[in-house]
């Protein structure tokens, strides 16, 4: 038979947020907090030593001899704390640790860390209700960075926001324990306020429940309010450590409840977390769905604590492009290729990359230093992979180069130049580069111009610039034709050509005296002779207004003091005019 933990699983994956918790003290049980019954008989104890007698080993007993009447969690609380302030410390250390306990007791719980995960992990819980005083499971979902809606008075729930609207709903139906309205007694869990009775009313009605560490043996109106829900909409699931006791048999039976035995609360959430999680990933979209794969990306990006899932992420789609572009279709006869051959191979590459390419994008704009390793294991892969295809045709490094520029631009468009500066230290960068772009053996680009153009003889170079323009649109909007704003995906694309030359001269070689005997690698930047001459000047007034602490600098992309960076911008420019002049002779 299937176990129900794992039918449990099931249920809450395929329904995000329709299962309510109901938590009783058992799940506080483990970091140490008392219940409001236990705090009463301590209570009871100091009182005694205060009479110079000993309660033991009934305070119940002694506290209904020496007063009269029975023990009473707020009437003992009014006579032994007449304000509100005093109150609140009295109760402090049965809640909150000392010193001695920071580090154990009275801390959120495996249990509750978990519960915390599943509200945060696409919100597959959205309501809590729980008996407990504590705040340990407010505490648990503010450290997973949820800030819940607590309702544990009357006003409170008058006052909420509807369920639907809010992130997390914690109902804490017996009260907080830094509110004197703390119901503890029978007579006082026998019922609920009627703003209390209404809102159980809808959440036992339209929400399955998930029942834990709850005895249901005190709590007179909690078990009428699940006794009078009109319908079963939802499994109710019941996690019980040995057998359920008379009254909460009852109401399993009403519910027709599924009954998990577990060994405790905290292996139980932990186990209910993971196999969820484990589900959730499994059942996500094939990631050749480009928009899914995005979507995916642009969740893990937000949350820091999703690395693990953005590494895989990053990690499959890179497989799906090693794989696919393994196959026979990448391959050519052998011997030198036609530019025209080049440029359909390279449209092939480009396909097989649509969706790593999406992704980059989006990833190197919102780059954040924990990602960086993740997008540089991802480019070493592509070119590690390549080279085992067992193709020998130059274009086999086109796919990294592509991720380098996508990656790239998304940085710049952000301007996110520690980024750049990182991918471009990367030992692949320069190899990416050389293959698409050639130079003869006198090392000026290959020319000259076409048609009297200012055009040079890379055809993959512009084939990859046409290509991901098309991939930037939502990113870099094209400007209108009519209006006068300039085309800003190739403002960025020459500026990201330009920094990636300044690059191969960093650390400076001895022949930087002569510039042009230094090969800067060419880009497409050459020939749009405004664009360079602004980026250039963009560059220069950083270096001369902010000196070493300009972001060209900081970046480390092509030199650690703005003297150095000035002297290969100077080189660069120099090398940039012999070209042109090169050309046109």
């Amino acid at each position: 038979m299937i176990d129900p933990i794992h039918s449990l699983a099931f249920s809450i994956q395929a329904n995000p947020g329709v299962y309510a918790l109901l938590l009783g003290s058992g799940v506080s049980r483990a970091a140490g907090i008392p219940t409001g019954w236990e705090i009463t008989l301590d209570l009871v104890r100091k009182l005694a030593a205060l009479h110079k007698e000993n309660a033991e080993p009934d305070p119940e007993h002694w506290y209904r001899d020496k007063f009269g009447k029975e023990a009473n969690y707020s009437n003992l609380l009014d006579a032994l704390a007449k304000e509100q302030a005093e109150r609140q410390q009295l109760l402090r250390p049965y809640f909150e640790p000392n010193e001695q306990e920071r580090d154990g007791a009275k801390q959120p719980t495996a249990a509750h860390r978990a519960i915390a995960k599943l509200v945060a992990q696409e919100g597959f819980i959205k309501v809590i209700i729980t008996t407990n005083f504590d705040r340990l499971i407010e505490k648990a979902l503010e450290d997973a960075g949820v800030v819940p809606t607590v309702l544990s008075s009357p006003d409170h729930v008058e006052g909420a926001p509807p369920l639907i609207h809010t992130q997390c709903c914690v109902f804490k139906v017996h009260g907080d324990y830094l509110d004197i309205r703390i119901r503890n007694t029978s007579a006082e869990l026998a019922t609920y306020p009627c703003q209390f009775n209404q809102l159980l009313d809808r959440i036992i009605d339209e929400f399955g429940l998930i029942v834990c560490g709850w005895s249901a043996d005190w709590d007179g109106a909690l078990r009428t309010a699940i006794l009078r829900a009109p319908s079963r909409r939802f499994t109710t699931y019941w996690a019980a450590r040995g057998e359920p006791n008379h009254k909460a048999q009852h109401l399993i039976q009403h519910r027709a409840a599924q009954v998990i035995p577990i060994a405790d609360a905290d292996t139980f959430f932990q186990d209910v977390q993971e196999y969820v999680q484990s589900l959730e990933e499994f059942s996500r979209p094939h990631l050749l769905s480009t928009e899914a794969a995005v979507a995916s990306l642009k969740r893990y990006l937000s949350e820091p604590r999703r690395q693990i899932q953005l590494a895989d992420l990053i990690d499959e789609v890179v497989d799906q492009v090693v794989e696919a572009t393994s196959t026979t279709d990448f391959a050519t006869q052998g011997g030198p290729t036609s530019g025209k051959e080049d440029l359909e191979l390279a449209r092939r590459y480009e396909a097989a990359c649509s969706t790593l390419l999406a992704m980059a994008l989006v990833g190197g704009f919102w780059a954040e230093e924990g990602h960086y390793d993740i997008w540089g294991r991802a480019l070493e892969r592509l070119v590690l992979g390549s080279t085992r295809s067992g193709h020998s045709h130059n274009l086999k490094g086109y796919p990294g180069a592509l991720l380098l520029y996508a990656l790239g631009l998304g940085a710049l468009k952000a301007n996110r130049l520690q980024f750049i500066g990182y991918i471009f230290k990367s030992p692949f960068t320069v190899s990416l580069h050389q293959s698409i772009s050639p130079s003869n053996k006198n090392g000026f680009p290959l020319g000259p111009f076409v048609d009297g153009k200012e055009m040079f003889d890379q055809p993959l170079k512009h084939q990859l610039y046409t290509n991901l323009r098309q991939h930037t649109k939502r990113l870099i909007p094209n400007p209108d034709q009519y209006t006068l704003i300039p085309d800003q995906y190739t403002l960025i694309f020459d500026k990201l050509e330009i920094l990636l030359a300044l690059s191969y001269a960093h650390p400076i070689p001895q022949s930087m005296s002569l510039p042009h005997q230094y090969q800067f690698p060419i880009g497409t930047f050459f020939y749009r002779e405004r664009n360079r001459e602004w980026i250039f000047q963009e560059i220069q007034n950083s270096l001369d207004s902010f000196q070493n602490e300009s972001p060209f600098v900081k970046s480390g992309i092509f030199g650690e003091t703005a003297e150095v960076c000035m002297q290969i911008l100077a080189a660069l420019h120099e090398f940039v005019r012999k070209c042109i002049n090169h050309w046109r002779r």
